[in-house]
């Protein structure tokens, strides 16, 4: 099957872009600049793409110009094991960008991210509805993710 890389435009900042994820990431890094040549006189010699590994997930940065943005359309999920890990992402993700509901965030490139911890989604999906409702409910009323908040919340404390 082949490899599917999602591919990120930016207007001039995918060099930035993709230097602030692989300072996030762990076992992440940049494996591949291209620039414009003469063939695009007003950007010659500027970054056009930026190829990057995020945890052994490939992306490439294209700076294409200011026609297209990113919206919540479409967003980058970061399944964390644990609260700590929530936390740490949240932080770094959110920093100059903005906090949204439900574990959602714009980073500072305006690209959207979901931070989720391990077990959200059980907790979601307690087969006794009432419990399911009561985290729904909490998760609602969030921004950052609090697993155990949700699990409290699931119990009715």
């Amino acid at each position: 099957m082949p490899r599917i890389t999602p591919n990120l435009w930016f207007d001039t900042q995918g060099k930035d872009a993709a230097d602030f994820y692989v300072s996030v990431f762990p076992n992440s890094n940049i494996t591949n600049i291209t620039y414009y040549n003469e063939a695009v006189p007003d950007r010659a010699g500027t970054v056009l793409t930026v190829e990057f590994v995020l945890d052994r997930q490939e992306y490439i940065a294209i700076n294409g110009g200011p026609q297209f943005t990113f919206d919540e359309a479409i967003s980058l999920l970061v399944n964390c094991a644990d609260q700590a890990e929530v936390d740490y992402y949240w932080d770094k993700l959110s920093e100059g960008g903005e906090e949204g509901q439900c574990g959602w965030l714009t980073d500072k490139f305006g690209l959207s991210w979901q931070v989720a911890p391990a077990g959200m989604v059980e907790a979601l999906n307690d087969p006794d509805p009432a419990r399911a409702e009561r985290a729904m409910t909490a998760m609602l009323g969030m921004k950052k993710l609090d697993l155990a908040a949700l699990k409290a919340a699931a119990d009715g404390v």
